[in-house]
C-alpha cells in the first residue's frame, strides 16, 4: 500500500501552471508540424498502402517466372545453375535460392554492375526440367521483383534518388513528434473522462465533432504510428546512419556466420585461424545444400558462393513467424560445415530489429500483418484529413491559422525548460532533418508573429 502523501494544492497549482505555460508551445508545434509535414505523411502513407499487398501482386503478375508444374523428378542445383549461366553468360554469380516447393522456380541471382545500386539480375529456372522461365531485374536483399521494386522506391524516395529519400525521412522524423504532442494535448483535454479518449463525443457538431474523431482515432493508432516512425527511420539516410553507428557501439548488430574454413575440431587453437585447410576444388552447390540440410538449415534458403578460398554460406530467408534465419558455412573444397549460427543465439536487439523491419514490411505475420498495416494507414490518412478540415474551418479569412498566444513559455521554470532544451538538442542531433526543419519552423513562427504585430 502506498504511503506517499497526495499532492498539495500548491503542487497541483504548480503543475497546472507549468502545463498552462507549455500548452501554447505544444499546440503551436503540433499545429505547424501537422500542417506542414502532413503532405509528406500523406505521400508516405499512400505509397505504403500500395506496397502492403505487393507480395500477392507479384504472385499474379510474375506467375510464369515464379511457378512451375509439380514433378517427381528434380534436377540437381548444379545443373540448374549451369542452365542459368548458359542463359546469362559471363555474369558473376551472386547467390542461389533453390525452389522451396515443387511448384516454385529456383532463383539464380547475378551481379549487375550496369544497374543501379542494390539491383541484380535473376534467372528463374524450372527445378525439374532446368528450363529457364525468365530473367528479371530484382531489388534488395528481399529480391523484390520489378513491380514491388518500383513501388518500394516510390515509397522510399519517389524515384528521385537520395534527394527523394529526404521526404520519407522527414515524415518518419516528425511522425512521432506529432503523435506524442497530439496525445499530450488530447489527454489533457479529456483528463476528466478517460473513457472518452478513444470514443468520439456523441452529439458534438462542427469543429468540435471533427476534433473528437481526430483525437479518438489518433489515440487508437498512436502505438502503431510510433512503431512505423521508429522502424522507418532505420532505412533513412541521415538518421539511419546514426542508428547503424549506435547499434555498432552497443553491439546490437546483426551477426553473420564466419566463412573462415577452419575444421570444427581445430577452432579455437592457435595457428589454425584464417583460410588454412583449403586444398582447392569445389564440391558444388548441391553438396553444400545437403550439408546444410544435415544441420537443420532447411526451407527457403539462400546459398552464397565463396568470394575467394573461403566457404559457402547457406542462410535461411524465411521471415514470417516464427522467424527462420539460421546460417551455416560450408567449406567449398571438402563440403564440411565449418561454422553454424542460429537465430536463437542472435542478440535480443538484433532479433527485435529483424522483427521490426519485417513487421513494417507486412511480412512477419503474413496476411494478418498486411491487414493491420492497411487499417493503420487508412486511419492515419483519416486523421490527417480531419486535421486539415479542422484547420480550414477555424482559419481566419486571409490568415494562415488561428492565432495562439505567444510568449507563455517564458513563464515556465528553468528546471523544466533546461532539461527540455537539452533533450531537444540531443534528438535534433540524432535526427538531423528534424533539427533543421524545427529551426525552420521557429523562424517561420517568428516571422509570422512579427508580420502580424506590424499589421496590427
Amino acid at each position: 500500500m502506498s504511503t506517499e502523501a497526495p499532492p498539495t494544492a500548491e503542487q497541483r497549482s504548480g503543475r497546472a501552471g507549468t502545463w498552462a505555460a507549455l500548452r501554447p508551445l505544444v499546440l503551436r508545434l503540433h499545429f505547424y508540424a501537422g500542417l506542414l509535414i502532413a503532405p509528406f505523411l500523406l505521400v508516405a502513407a499512400a505509397t505504403g498502402l500500395l506496397y502492403v499487398f505487393t507480395p500477392q501482386l507479384e504472385q499474379l503478375v510474375y506467375d510464369r517466372e515464379l511457378h512451375v508444374p509439380a514433378s517427381p523428378r528434380t534436377a540437381s542445383v548444379d545443373d540448374q545453375l549451369a542452365a542459368a549461366q548458359a542463359a546469362h553468360p559471363g555474369a558473376s554469380l551472386m547467390s542461389i535460392r533453390p525452389a522451396p516447393t515443387p511448384t516454385d522456380t529456383t532463383q539464380v541471382i547475378f551481379h549487375a554492375p550496369d544497374l543501379p545500386e542494390s539491383f541484380q539480375r535473376t534467372v528463374f529456372v524450372d527445378p525439374h526440367t532446368t528450363e529457364v522461365r525468365g530473367i528479371l531485374e530484382t531489388y534488395g536483399s528481399s529480391q523484390a521483383l520489378p513491380l514491388r521494386a518500383w513501388i518500394d522506391n516510390l515509397h522510399r524516395g519517389l524515384h528521385l534518388g537520395d534527394f527523394g529519400r529526404l521526404y520519407s525521412e522527414l515524415a518518419a522524423s516528425w511522425l512521432w513528434v506529432v503523435v506524442l504532442g497530439g496525445l499530450l494535448l488530447w489527454f489533457r483535454r479529456r483528463r476528466a473522462s478517460r473513457k472518452r479518449l478513444v470514443v468520439p463525443e456523441s452529439g458534438a457538431t462542427g469543429r468540435k465533432r471533427l476534433l473528437s474523431w481526430h483525437g479518438a482515432i489518433g489515440t487508437c493508432i498512436a502505438l502503431g504510428l510510433l512503431f512505423l516512425s521508429a522502424t522507418g527511420l532505420t532505412w533513412s539516410n541521415y538518421a539511419g546512419a546514426n542508428v547503424t553507428q549506435l547499434r555498432e557501439v552497443l553491439a546490437w548488430e546483426t551477426p553473420t556466420v564466419s566463412t573462415d574454413v577452419v575444421p570444427p575440431e581445430h577452432q579455437g587453437h592457435h595457428g589454425h585461424h584464417g583460410h588454412h585447410g583449403h586444398t582447392g576444388g569445389d564440391v558444388g552447390p548441391e553438396r553444400v545444400l545437403r550439408a546444410a540440410e544435415a544441420q537443420g538449415v532447411t526451407g527457403p534458403v539462400e546459398l552464397t558462393p565463396p568470394t575467394s578460398d573461403g566457404a559457402y554460406v547457406v542462410q535461411q530467408v524465411q521471415r514470417h513467424w516464427p522467424t527462420q534465419q539460421d546460417a551455416v558455412a560450408v567449406d567449398a573444397a571438402s563440403g564440411q560445415v565449418t561454422a553454424t549460427l542460429r537465430f536463437a543465439d542472435w542478440p535480443v536487439m538484433a532479433k527485435l530489429a529483424r522483427w521490426g523491419v519485417d513487421a513494417h514490411m507486412g511480412l512477419l505475420f503474413g496476411l494478418v500483418n498486411q491487414l493491420v498495416l492497411a487499417a493503420l494507414v487508412v486511419a492515419l490518412l483519416t486523421t490527417i484529413v480531419l486535421g486539415y478540415r479542422m484547420w480550414w474551418r477555424r482559419r481566419p479569412a486571409g490568415a494562415f491559422g488561428a492565432p495562439v498566444a505567444r510568449g507563455a513559455w517564458r513563464q515556465v521554470s528553468l528546471r523544466v525548460l533546461l532539461p527540455l532544451g537539452a533533450v531537444t538538442l540531443v534528438v535534433a542531433f540524432f535526427l538531423p532533418l528534424l533539427g533543421v526543419s524545427l529551426a525552420a519552423f521557429l523562424v517561420l513562427d517568428t516571422a509570422l508573429g512579427r508580420w502580424r504585430s506590424a499589421r496590427s
